[in-house]
């Protein structure tokens, strides 16, 4: 009996022990996690959020920059058929609001597939670039020159009355009338017809675009009956 009462009396012993060294070890593994953690200052993070916000700024500038080659002509760096529809509905929105007035002329290049079929796409490629060229120098900075689609453009010009608008479109014709090319030591000319539509208070982009087309039209035929011999 005082065996087993000895055994249990130093079991315990052991178990206190035990106990008293593991109580003792925890605050040294403790000590060890801590100190392999690196300590944190209130400023320390300032690195990194300058470095985020860089990244966001990069990466907003590179969505703008595909915004805008979304919207552009890659031959011939004017708006497209997208950035010039935006432009115009952005355009009548500011002329119902304020009351302003403005025009829009599309014309149609002439004779551009023969010349792309007879001297190829890189003569007609010029003929597009010269004409571009010739209406950006017969528009004002604040007017909107872009590309409707394959041989078709369009000119947003501002604060014009109707019969200054007929007149700017008279003029854009005859200023394409007049360039003149050299392809295989032949010389060859293009030509344009424009139509007008007048924007007002009452104009939606989409009828404007149809007025203007319709009325482009309607020129092109009449310029052919006109230079037929």
């Amino acid at each position: 009996m005082k065996k087993k009462k000895s055994a249990n009396a130093s079991g315990a012993a052991k178990r206190r022990k035990t106990g008293a060294a593991a109580r003792k070890g925890a605050p040294r593994r403790t000590q060890r996690a801590a100190a392999a953690r690196p300590a944190t200052a209130p400023g320390d993070s300032k690195p990194t959020v300058r470095r985020l916000r860089s990244e966001l700024a990069q990466a907003l500038a590179r969505i703008e920059e595909l915004k805008a080659s979304a919207d552009t002509d890659f031959l011939l760096d004017i708006l497209n058929r997208r950035g010039f529809e935006r432009e115009l509905n952005r355009s009548i929105a500011f002329i119902k609001r304020y009351h302003a007035s403005g025009a829009l002329v599309v014309l149609d290049v002439d004779r551009l597939k023969p010349i792309n079929d007879e001297f190829g796409h890189a003569a007609g490629d010029q003929v597009l670039k010269a004409i571009v060229a010739a209406l950006l120098r017969e528009v004002r900075t604040s007017d909107v020159v872009g590309r409707l689609g394959g041989d078709e453009f369009a000119v947003l010009l501002w604060n014009l009355s109707e019969t200054d608008a007929r007149a700017k479109a008279v003029a854009l014709e005859q200023t394409i009338d007049a360039l003149s090319f050299e392809f295989r030591g032949r010389s060859v000319t293009s030509g344009a017809s424009a139509g007008v539509a007048v924007l007002d208070v009452h104009s939606d982009p989409r009828t404007a675009l149809e007025e203007a087309d319709s009325a482009m039209y309607v020129r092109k035929a009449q310029r052919r009956h006109e230079n037929k011999p």
